[in-house]
């Protein structure tokens, strides 16, 4: 994607990395739900990216008890352009208190802040520019009345066939938000919150005087409720294109057929006569193919092998893995796997496992194998 020097330079960054990524597991248990790839790239990267094509160069990214791992994957931020700083969240104690947290690093700045394992298709220049662009035309200071309030908020909505699963905003008349709602029995409209919002300094008095919710978090609805309550203007955009929390297996199969299909054919590593590469297909140097036919939109990933197998469409095989006498296709398999002799659909399959079949049977098998297990199938 090419880059859009568009946000206000005094526009920061804060990516939500602390989560334990309990509906991922046996995947999480030795792994951050954030790196989890999708096309052979980690979540969190993607999010990186979108916040630097914005134009933003200072990112705070909240950890949790996967820190370690997150900063061996991510680094400074050099190899964005950007600088990343670490905040670490001792407990998962909701979104808003993330911002709590996040003070210091945030200062006076203008922040959007976004979720880490969310994946969305649009970019965030535009969302950062039209918030940027109201706040610039309403003025520096706060009228008493009317639209020509500068917004302290922005939140990303997105329409949902169900939304007594989700937190939900109610739209006035005017196109203002008035009122969010978590997980209502009865939805005042079918917006969704998505995991984008952008703040000004006024969210900082907001999470400050907002109480635990029930579940002992500090909800981010209330406290965007609360900028409400108190005369503050929340903008809002409604999100174009698909939104999807890669937080459990489905989703984030579905998430990696996405983005795959987005897909440009690369062939880099070394594909023998006796095999076949079909359609937008990533081969990435030192892949090696023997006797194997891979149908895209597929990725394989550099130091893979594979021998005797077929590779479907919409699956992501990582680094240094070993598909022999194999088939399978929609799914994501992480680095230093080894498949032999079974098809396998729909799975996701963790770091260093082993799937193997004792004796063949024409069958399909789906799995969620989390990292160094170890499956024999009879």
């Amino acid at each position: 994607m090419a880059r859009r020097e568009r946000a206000d330079p005094h526009v920061k960054g804060l990516i939500l990395s602390g989560g334990a990524g309990t509906r991922l597991r046996p995947i999480t248990h030795t792994s951050a739900k954030q790196l989890v790839p999708i096309a052979n790239k980690p979540i969190l990267f993607y999010g990186i990216e979108a916040m630097r094509a914005a134009g933003i160069k200072q990112i705070g990214i909240v950890v949790g008890e996967t820190r370690d791992e997150i900063k061996a994957a991510v680094g400074d931020g050099s190899r964005w352009d950007v600088e990343v700083t670490y905040l670490p969240q001792e407990a998962p104690l909701g979104l808003a208190h993330c911002v709590l947290i996040a003070a210091d690093f945030l200062g006076v700045d203008d922040f959007i802040m976004y979720l880490g394992d969310n994946m969305l298709q649009q970019g965030l220049a535009e969302f950062v520019e039209s918030f940027e662009a109201d706040r610039r035309a309403s003025g520096s200071e706060l009228p008493l009345h009317g639209d020509a309030r500068p917004p302290s908020a922005q939140i990303l909505l997105a329409r949902v066939e169900d939304p007594r699963s989700f937190g939900v905003a109610e739209i006035d008349g005017q196109g203002e938000v008035v009122r969010l709602v978590e997980k209502p029995e009865n939805p005042p409209s079918d917006l969704a919150l998505v995991g984008v919002y952008l703040f000004d300094g006024a969210i900082h008095e907001a999470v400050r005087s907002i109480t635990p919710s029930p579940r002992g978090e500090l909800e981010i609805t209330d406290a965007i409720q609360w900028l409400i309550d108190n005369g503050r203007r929340v903008r809002h955009e409604v999100l174009a294109g698909w939104w999807i929390d890669t937080g459990k297996k489905d989703p984030l199969l579905e998430c990696n057929r996405l983005v795959l299909d987005a897909l440009e054919r690369r062939v880099d590593g070394t594909v023998d006569e006796a095999s076949l590469v079909e359609g937008r297909v990533v081969v990435e140097r030192g892949a090696v193919l023997e006797r194997s036919r891979v149908r895209g939109p597929a990725i394989i990933g550099p130091g893979t092998r594979l021998v005797d197998s077929y590779v479907g469409p919409y699956s992501s095989i990582s680094a240094d893995c070993l598909v022999e006498q194999a088939e399978l296709d929609h799914s994501v398999v992480l680095e230093d796997c080894r498949i032999r002799g079974l098809r396998l659909t729909d799975s996701l399959l963790g770091r260093h496992t082993t799937v193997e079949r004792s004796d063949r049977k024409p069958q399909a098998t789906r799995l969620m194998l989390g990292d160094h297990s170890t499956v024999e199938l009879p």
